[in-house]
């Protein structure tokens, strides 16, 4: 790799690593809160709430990769038409296709890394992800309950602990069910204990009632008085969703080659499907946003000249090309035939760029894509005249 190649290159990975963290720690910020209820209301330490928010990660790289690496290159050539630095290496002989080397090197480090996230990297992750979610929740059973605080899980159990002894032994103890939308269970003991049996993690209870209530406020309730029962706690933790895995969370070895025989995989083809095509396309997208971003602004101008409205037009030409990947990838759900549309709409972007920057286009494509960006940034309220000229 030449001087000038070691010094783009050097600069694009600074600014594609920077655009990746920070657009990283911003969407994953936002997703931390929403489970920030794990140490709130769940009891979990710092430290759980860390891991379970951090697996998410890679499925948000497979995301924000391709667009940040898009944002360094925008303003790589920025810079450098900027500094007048495109204009010296043109007038010094240096081609398009030798400018886009470093370009291109940085882009298939992103490409393979992607590839090596969606077909491994991020099920793993989200396979780990519902193990600890499966913890938390087994371990919910014994920090939920906690002394003088009402907590709510599962979607309409109540528990309430007056006292916990060292021992283990739990005193006064009420808990409701109301998960069933025509009654409520309401039960109430003196004593209790949790118990891991052979059938499951059981409460029980003893010298306590139970009153059964109707929806509807009717006053017809039922008391039983009972001297030992058993409440069973198994179905809080036990989620038979947790050992049959959804399609993302499946390697891609058993995409490819799914069981046929499986009630999941017959209920599931279209979804199967997909995901298998948006772990192949993903890595083509570092590529495509590549080309667009060199045919948009590779080619030098001088300072004069506003390079706003291709900036705009490849900025509305990426969101379009996405907007259509995940149409594609809803198609390929329903129909067979769908699974080539997220292809092909991520090639012909590619060659249609690739031809704008070997010249293979017709000469005047490139200033005829700047008016139009022009035009699209004139119809914007206060811009001005003079970052809309082509």
């Amino acid at each position: 790799m030449r001087l000038i190649d070691r010094y783009i290159f050097r600069h694009l990975t600074v600014a594609f690593l920077a655009c990746l963290l920070a657009l990283t720690a911003l969407i994953w910020l936002t997703q931390a809160l929403r489970d920030f209820d794990l140490v709130t209301a769940q009891g979990q330490t710092v430290l759980i709430f860390l891991t379970i928010s951090s697996l998410a990660l890679p499925s948000l790289v497979v995301i924000i990769a391709p667009v940040a690496l898009f944002i360094a290159i925008v303003w790589i050539l920025n810079r450098l038409n900027g500094d007048s630095e495109l204009v010296v290496m043109s007038a010094a002989g240096l081609s398009p296709t030798r400018l886009a080397r470093p370009f291109m090197v940085l882009t298939l480090v992103v490409a393979v890394a992607i590839g090596v996230v969606t077909t491994y990297a991020q099920p793993a992750s989200l396979r780990e992800l519902r193990y600890w979610l499966t913890q938390v929740r087994a371990d919910l059973i014994s920090k939920i309950v906690r002394e003088g605080q009402f907590t709510t899980v599962a979607g309409g159990i109540t528990f309430h602990i007056r006292e916990r002894r060292p021992n283990g032994a739990l005193l006064g103890i009420f808990v409701q069910d109301a998960r069933a939308k025509d009654q409520t269970l309401t039960y109430i003991a003196e004593r209790g204990q949790i118990v891991d049996s052979a059938t499951g993690m059981l409460l029980v209870l003893d010298k306590g009632s139970v009153q059964r209530q109707l929806a509807g406020g009717a006053s017809d309730a039922s008391i039983v008085v009972f001297e030992r029962y058993a409440f069973d706690l198994s179905q809080l933790v036990d989620d038979p969703d947790v050992t049959r895995y959804k399609p993302r969370e499946l390697y891609t070895s058993e995409l490819w080659d799914p069981d046929t025989t499986d009630p999941q995989y017959a209920a599931n083809v279209g979804r199967f499907r997909s995901e298998l095509v948006e772990r192949f396309v993903a890595p083509l997208y570092p590529v495509a946003f590549m080309l667009v971003a060199l045919a948009a602004l590779g080619q030098a101008r001088t300072t004069r000249q506003s390079r706003s409205a291709a900036v705009a037009l490849a900025i509305v030409v990426i969101v379009v090309v996405r907007i259509a990947g995940f149409a594609g990838q809803t198609w390929s759900a329903r129909s067979p035939t769908g699974a080539v549309a997220p292809f092909a709409v991520l090639v012909v972007t590619s060659l249609v760029a690739l031809a704008v920057i070997l010249g293979w286009a017709r000469p005047h494509l490139p200033q005829a894509m700047a008016r139009l960006g022009a035009d699209l940034l004139a119809r914007i309220p206060g811009a001005r005249r003079a970052d809309v000229r082509p």
